[in-house]
């Protein structure tokens, strides 16, 4: 079994018969043992979708109705509004993988 370096309290990676499984050791308050590789999705935490934005990002700002990340792309201000800060920041790196 390999363990997760970032926090091996509460996952690991394991191979079974039937493929990578994640596991979640630890956590009682789970309600699974372990998920298939294939059936995980990552949802990047909000400093981590900043840095995938990289030099591209601006700022990012709070309104009244939610959040909006300012990003340069090629010398043009895009706005990527939503009313949650991870979302909004989603918004724009898809918009940006998308170009």
């Amino acid at each position: 079994m390999t363990t997760s370096s970032w926090s091996a309290t509460w996952w690991s990676r394991c191979e079974l018969p039937t493929g990578r499984h994640f596991g979640f050791n630890g956590t009682t308050e789970w309600a699974l043992d372990s998920v298939a590789q294939n059936e995980v999705v990552w949802l990047p935490r909000e400093e981590q979708l900043r840095a995938m934005l990289a030099d591209a990002f601006v700022s990012m700002q709070a309104t009244p109705g939610g959040f909006v990340v300012v990003v340069d792309r090629n010398g043009r201000e895009e706005r990527h509004i939503d009313i949650d800060a991870e979302c909004a920041y989603a918004r724009a790196v898809l918009a940006a993988r998308a170009a």
